[in-house]
């Protein structure tokens, strides 16, 4: 039992040299002693034994997985080796306390390994949420303290699984939703790299710059895959990736449209919304158009769209959908903004200016203050200065410039579609003046009232065969652009009328001559009454004429039915307004006459609108087309002509209205109830 010990001490002192092979045990034992003794001062045995390499055994968990069936019909057990201490050791609070290059190169490593060829899809999958889960929950938890693990969500983005890409670019998306802040990351200039700062705001600096360049990254990528879909060569999941990518840059320009690199999302929206194919990406990107001009504040999301819209539109020769155009109508500048424009300058309002003037005499009036007040004064003014820069509410002079800025883009958008006569953007184009007519600048309603005038000539010219426009520019492989000749005709009509109604001044100083438009208007109410389209829009539901295949052709003005334009062109032409003059009687009555005539042929919805309208018609001219009612107190030499071209040469007052005699019988009792009251009304006033 004594020779134990002495063994454990041999292992520890050196080897024996041959030459002592001779000596006697104890003097053996006595030398080692002395010379361990004297060699173990010398060792730094914390050293070294930090320094010995460490094998650590993994310990694999118990598969709990069910059991499959292969293809062969065999039952087997699915073994798949979980590795429980790194997965413990990186769910450890103090796993983030590292460095944030080492975390990211950690992480990458651990991405190379999840690929490897012996995991299946399935298990990639599986294994890419967990992990996305548990970044996703960090980054939220602590972005400041996690910021390398941007980097580990863009490695995951970069895999060769289809699946775990497109879970990796949503989660990023979520991410970069939740920690963006509410202000804009300005870049580092020189002078702000050299100035000493807190470790605090050095460290919250250091975080925004590397959100900035991960949320630049992750901008690049989409955009990439939203390039990469396009073309009708394009694979399966390359189409899908750039669904995907354009879906999360729709959610991002809706949830943080004031951040950086917003330019680069709209443009992935506006290539989108440049090509042929109508899909539902492209729904979805010109939903969050519309979407992001309603809900602007300050006005500088929407004048970066919309210029780069007006420069995608010009640079394709305005071979866009007219859907696109039409996202000018949901900008704010209909309910906010008041001066007038066009497409080279804007003039403010009288209210306005004379506010300024008022507030500029205020401001004369100076009260005496020694040097101390001064100075403070201006120290005063000069933090308030930086907190309204600091602040992300814009005040009200900057977005009146910046949506001036957006109504001169728009009105140049529309007049070069006017100069250029693109058949495809035509009907969007009008109903886009008709809306902004109240904003257009006096100086320019002779040459648009003149385009408007081009337009209705075009239309009855004979360059209308069928009823259909073609479009001379348009190549071979371009469908027939159709173009109705009759709302084309109404919507200059209401533009017409619009641009007397919405302006401030009187009439005797616009000199307008309107009475082509009114005579026109006056030439096509028997042909509108014979439309069978005429309370239809393009979302209506209709059957394909079989006899007819151009009838399958979609409307390309899609705002208002043909019913809503008449009523309002016919509003605007008998109704008069302040910025009107008196309707002649011999107008009136002949509007009247053949507006009750045309009521015979309308649809039922159509008689009752109209019915409506001669009702306020009598209430305002009663004394002036009473007579039509009653013909015992009424002299008329000739014979009325309703087929006459000239309003005034129709000789109304020589006919009797007796279709009201018909109307009465009619089998919709709102158009019976709608005679009477038309009639009663005639009748009080005798």
């Amino acid at each position: 039992m004594a020779q134990f010990p002495a063994t454990k001490r041999r292992r520890l002192s050196p080897l024996s040299t041959p030459k002592d092979e001779d000596s006697s045990p104890s003097t053996l034992e006595a030398e080692s002693n002395d010379d361990y003794v004297v060699r173990g001062s010398r060792w730094d045995l914390e050293q070294d034994y930090e320094q010995r390499p460490r094998k650590l055994r993994r310990q694999e968990k118990e598969s709990t997985r069910l059991p499959i069936k292969t293809s062969e019909g065999r039952i087997e057990q699915l073994v798949v080796p979980i590795i429980a201490e790194a997965k413990e050791s990186e769910s450890e609070p103090g796993f983030s306390g590292k460095d944030d290059d080492d975390a990211g190169d950690e992480q990458n490593e651990q991405n190379e390994q999840e690929d490897v060829p012996g995991l299946s899809p399935m298990q990639q999958i599986v294994e890419a949420k967990e992990e996305l889960a548990r970044i996703a929950g960090l980054l939220n938890e602590d972005p400041e303290a996690n910021v390398g693990l941007f980097r580990s969500l863009a490695q995951l983005a970069s895999s060769g699984n289809i699946t775990v890409k497109k879970l990796a670019l949503v989660t990023q998306l979520a991410v970069y939703k939740d920690v963006i802040p509410g202000y804009r990351i300005r870049p580092l200039s020189e002078n702000d790299t050299k100035t000493k700062l807190s470790k605090e705001v050095r460290r919250l600096r250091s975080y925004e710059q590397s959100l900035v360049a991960g949320y630049q990254n992750y901008i690049q990528e989409l955009m990439r895959l939203a390039k990469a879909g396009r073309g009708d060569s394009v694979g399966p999941d390359a189409a899908s990736l750039s669904s995907v990518a354009i879906s999360c840059a729709c959610a991002l320009l809706v949830a943080v449209p004031h951040f950086n690199f917003r330019v680069e999302i709209l443009k992935v929206l506006v290539d989108k919304l440049s090509g042929k194919k109508v899909d539902d990406d492209f729904v979805k990107c010109r939903e969050t158009l519309e979407t992001v001009f309603r809900n602007d504040e300050d006005g500088t999301p929407s004048l970066d769209a919309v210029a780069l819209l007006t420069k995608t539109i010009k640079a394709k020769h305005y071979r866009i959908d007219e859907s696109v155009l039409n996202t000018f109508l949901h900008l704010r500048l209909l309910s906010e903004f008041s001066s007038k424009g066009s497409q080279n300058s804007i003039d403010r309002s009288d209210n306005v200016t004379n506010s300024v003037r008022g507030k500029k005499k205020l401001k004369v009036q100076k009260q005496f203050r020694t040097k101390a007040q001064r100075k403070i004064e201006k120290a005063r003014k000069a933090v308030e200065k930086e907190f309204r820069e600091a602040d992300a509410a814009v005040s009200y002079e900057e977005r009146e410039r910046m949506q001036a800025e957006t109504l001169k883009l728009v009105f140049v958008t529309y007049f070069r579609i006017l100069k250029a006569r693109s058949p495809r953007l035509m009907g969007a184009v009008l109903e886009g003046l008709a809306k902004y007519a109240h904003l257009i600048n006096q100086d320019f309603f002779g040459d648009l009232l003149e385009a408007l005038k081009d337009l209705i000539g075009h239309a009855e010219s004979t360059d209308l065969v069928g009823g259909e426009y073609f479009d001379e520019d348009a190549g071979e492989t371009d469908e027939v652009t159709q173009r109705n000749s009759v709302r084309e005709s109404l919507l200059c009509t209401v533009t017409a009328f619009a641009l007397l109604h919405g302006q401030d001044t009187p009439t005797s100083g616009l000199n307008l001559d309107l009475n082509f438009f009114t005579t026109h208007l006056y030439r096509i109410l028997h042909s509108l009454s014979l439309n069978p389209d005429l309370e239809l829009s393009a979302k209506s539901l209709r059957l394909q004429d079989p006899s007819n295949r151009s009838s399958s052709q979609q409307f390309k003005i899609n705002v208002a039915t043909t019913t809503v334009l008449l009523i309002r062109s016919l509003t605007h032409i008998l109704l008069p307004s302040r910025n009107t003059r008196a309707v002649p009687p011999v107008r009136v009555a002949a509007f009247t006459k053949q507006l009750m005539t045309t009521s015979l042929q309308l649809p039922e919805k159509s008689c009752v609108a109209m019915l409506g309208l001669q009702t306020m018609v009598a209430k305002t001219h009663g004394r002036k087309i009473a007579g039509l009612w009653n013909t015992e107190e009424r002299k008329g030499d000739g014979v009325f002509d309703p087929l006459r071209a000239e309003v005034e040469g129709s000789n109304p007052y020589a006919s009797t209205v007796w279709e009201g005699e018909i109307l009465r019988k009619h089998f919709c009792p709102r158009v019976r109830e709608g005679v009477m009251a038309l009639e009663s009304v005639v009748r009080g006033l005798n």
